[in-house]
């Protein structure tokens, strides 16, 4: 498990680990948000770079009635 150190001005350093696993670059946004359970870091990604990440994906299944085109 990577550790890091809050700076005096509060800011930490996203281990080298982490930034691999999530792709993060300098200049790149991310969010953080927290509960009970501790801190989760989303890195948010341009739309642009969204565009056909779902290609593939299996949609074939049978739709409600009520949904039919």
């Amino acid at each position: 498990m990577p550790i890091t150190t809050v700076s005096s001005k509060y800011q930490i350093v996203i281990p080298l680990e982490i930034r691999k696993g999530l792709k993060i670059k300098p200049g790149d946004r991310i969010a953080m948000e927290f509960d009970e359970s501790g801190l989760r870091v989303i890195h948010l990604r341009p739309l642009k770079e969204m565009r056909g990440f779902l290609k593939g994906v299996k949609n074939d299944f049978e739709r409600d009635p009520d949904r039919q085109f």
